[in-house]
């Protein structure tokens, strides 16, 4: 895959440099997954480390393991840096050395004696703890491979326990350590090597403690429990990569296109533009967003909304990339480039999403190694307390009493906080990708919990309640009897403007199949409406005062103003007059979604900028708690932070540009994603795939059934572990009992977070 420049390593870095002019290098380790920058001066270190690390993490998850060479280790992407390792790059300098990689600027030889380096933690994004989707780790394999282990580690240990009183029962131990100790035992191992201390190593330490002094069956049922639940934590994990992954695997790499003589020929997906003509057979894949421009089909968007039943396509339809044509050949015009496509919208935000964290998991964060050291002090002093306050023996126990040691090993085995460290990721992401198959996308873990304590919700009108898109509800001709005719006419001018009664009205002639004629001397006039010539003779399309200046007919008819909620467009040519009547209707699913949220004790406003007669219109029709009307931009803000000042949370539902600061000040914004601006989107905290109002109700009740699976979790780890220490520090629990408490809380933990994959999807 060729990369675009943005997408390197090298790039990454010299924007880097560029915003701070103290950077002067940055080195990679590969080997030992390490980074270090080099500046001058007393710059913000805090400010790069946080840039850098972001900015890498990202580029690791966009290269779909393929990608920048220089990122990966093993060469250069060769977009823009050419195979010579010591090539000057504009104001850069790469130099690779073993595992080693630097990238620093063009200086004197002695500028390098005056850095100060500082090293920065490698970008976790990519582990295989927290996977971005495009990779293709294989977690179901991983996941079995444990499960054999944790199994081999079972039989060795019951041959070991059966056989106590033989000379090799000993051996079976021993080989119980090595199946269950492996998968851990590689985990310490990459963590010492970044000179960090985890749960894994705990656990390691308790087991190899156990041994120590005989307990070997505690340690053998710690490690078949620990890679037991290590086994189920990537089954999780896999479960929830596979629920999101076939929306990668769906996107088409070629596309059909048709030049302008006819011919057919492929192209790939990511060199196509906007207008150019594909050809989409029955069963292939829609590459692109696009509009049909011949033909009718029957699409299956399933994989992007969740909606089993196929959505009719005709001629003026708008078809979605990655979804499904199931039976007609039919020919599209692309309207978005495909890296705007609402396929990839979904892979841009599913990405964002799995880096964002939740509030809770931002608490559980800091359970990280300064918790490992306060228990392992703990621990240790608690041992020399056991052992010289109390007087227990150190090390070897008697019948009556246990040694200091088994019961430090004992506390540092409860005191682990394994469940707590899973009990939110596990959740948030299973949250997410059950979401994402269902056309729901959430913007982090922080969206997964705060939509559940909305509210208010908010709705702007046009492509939020109503379906955004014009219908063309009605045309009158003076002198009756020539609609077609008029028809004809609207859609020669307006296929030469972008206004959306434009597209509107043009859809309409496509579905009538009207003739194409052409219009010449075009001219739009700003504000009144559009002007041309037709065999010398002039059209006027647009207000009915601009029209009728032209053709003083237009100002005789007696016609009723249009009802609120329509609009009215005026076409005068020759000694044909008329008027074509435009309506947005509402949604059917509205009213419906309106009354079960309500049912649900949320507050239902609408806010639009259409007049009072239209919004009030709306307000009985949809049963709405409120509707303000005549709205501004800024003055949708202003409701919102007066909602939000009465103590209310409001989520805010929204597809434009102009709902853009609206999204931004509530405090959970919702995007209609496919009719969504790039600024709307950028703004959202969730997004409704293929505009369906009713996902937000699924939203909303997943939302909820996550919160209260988060809570769940948090109750259950953290109170296992007060409970267990609590015993552990009087010394009334056996090390046998702390290693099923503990363990058992951590399978609990992740097969209840399992319940978001498998639910219903409402809750």
């Amino acid at each position: 895959m060729k990369l675009e420049p943005h997408d390197c390593l090298l790039h990454v870095v010299g924007e880097a440099m560029k915003a701070e002019p103290s950077l002067e290098a940055v080195k990679l380790d590969h080997d030992k997954q390490a980074i270090s920058i080099a500046t001058l001066g007393r710059p913000s270190v805090e400010q790069i480390e946080q840039t850098l690390t972001d900015q890498i993490a990202t580029l690791r998850a966009d290269q779909r393991g393929q990608g920048c060479g220089l990122l990966r280790g093993d060469g250069h992407c060769g977009t823009c840096v050419p195979p010579n390792p010591r090539e000057t790059i504009k104001f850069l300098n790469v130099q690779k050395e073993g595992g080693t990689t630097t990238i620093s600027r063009v200086s004197c030889p002695t500028s390098p004696s005056f850095w100060r380096w500082h090293n920065l933690p490698w970008p976790t994004f990519t582990t295989r703890r927290v996977l971005a989707p495009t990779e293709e780790d294989d977690l179901g394999a991983e996941a079995r491979q444990e499960l054999i282990s944790a199994v081999l580690c079972g039989i060795f240990g019951l041959l070991g326990f059966f056989t106590a009183n033989h000379s090799w029962s000993v051996a079976a131990y021993v080989a119980a350590y090595v199946a269950g100790g492996w998968f851990p035992a590689k985990e310490v191992w990459e963590s010492l090597q970044k000179r960090i201390l985890d749960v894994h190593f705990l656990m390691l330490a308790v087991a190899v403690g156990g041994a120590s002094i005989g307990a070997w069956g505690e340690g053998t049922m710690l490690l078949f429990l620990f890679s037991l639940s290590g086994a189920l934590e990537h089954y999780a994990m896999g479960r929830t990569h596979r629920e999101i992954s076939a929306l990668f695997k769906i996107a088409p790499k070629n596309a059909l296109v048709i030049d302008a003589s006819g011919r057919e020929r492929t192209v790939a997906v990511d060199a196509l533009k906007i207008g150019d003509r594909l050809l989409v057979k029955p069963g292939d894949v829609f590459p692109v967003d696009g509009e049909i421009a011949k033909g009718k089909t029957a699409a299956d968007e399933s994989n992007l909304t969740g909606e089993a039943v196929p959505v009719e396509k005709n001629e003026g339809d708008n078809a979605l990339a990655g979804t499904v044509n199931l039976w007609g050949a039919v020919e599209i015009v692309t309207t978005r480039p495909p890296s705007q496509s609402s396929l990839q919208k979904i892979i841009h935000l599913i990405q964002e999403a799995q880096r964002l964290k939740a509030p809770a998991q931002k608490f559980t964060d800091q359970f990280g190694t300064g918790y490992t050291y306060g228990v392992l002090t703990l621990a240790m002093a608690m041992f020399f307390v056991w052992w010289l306050a109390l007087h227990r023996p150190p090390f070897a126990s008697t019948a009556a009493t246990k040694s200091a040691f088994y019961q430090a090993m004992t506390l540092l085995v409860v005191a682990s906080p394994c469940a707590l460290v899973l009990s939110i990721p596990s959740a948030i992401l299973a949250a997410i990708a059950f979401a994402a198959r269902r056309g729901i996308l959430f913007r982090g873990g922080a969206a997964v919990e705060k939509l559940a304590q909305v509210t208010t919700v908010a709705m702007d009108k046009t492509g939020t309640l109503t379906t955004g898109e014009l219908q063309v509800a009605e045309i009158v001709t003076f002198p009756a009897g020539r609609e077609r005719e008029l028809l004809e006419l609207a859609c020669g001018i307006e296929r030469l403007s972008s206004h959306p009664l434009a597209r509107a009205i043009i859809r309409h002639g496509k579905h009538e199949h009207v003739a194409s004629i052409d219009v010449d001397h075009f001219e739009s006039i700003t504000g009144q409406g559009l002007k041309a010539q037709l065999n010398n003779a002039p059209i006027a399309l647009g207000r009915r005062t601009y029209v009728s200046q032209l053709f003083p007919a237009a100002a005789k008819f007696d016609s009723p103003d249009p009802q609120p909620g329509r609009s009215e467009v005026w076409i005068g040519h020759r000694d044909l007059v008329g008027r074509i009547l435009l309506k947005d209707e509402i949604r059917p699913q509205a009213r419906d979604v309106i009354v079960a949220m309500r049912a649900l004790g949320l507050k239902m406003v609408a806010l639009t900028g259409d007049r009072h007669a239209t919004g009030e219109a709306l307000k009985k029709a949809l049963a709405l708690d409120d509707v303000r009307s005549e709205l501004k931009p800024e003055d949708k803000v202003a409701a919102i932070s007066k909602l939000t000042d009465a103590g209310e949370k409001v989520a805010m539902i929204g597809d434009g540009v102009n709902d853009a600061p609206s999204l931004a000040a509530a405090y959970v914004g919702v995007a209609m994603g496919s009719r969504g601006s790039d600024a709307a989107l950028e703004q959202a905290e969730v997004v409704l795939m293929h505009d369906r109002l009713e996902n937000f109700l699924a939203a909303y009740h997943l939302s909820r059934r996550a919160r209260r699976i988060i809570y769940q979790n948090l109750v259950i780890s953290l109170g296992t572990v007060v409970t267990l220490v609590a015993f552990a520090l009087a010394g009334a629990i056996p090390l046998t009992l702390g290693v099923l408490g503990h363990e058992g809380s951590t399978v609990i933990v992740v097969t209840n977070s399992l319940r978001l994959l498998f639910g219903k999807k409402s809750a």
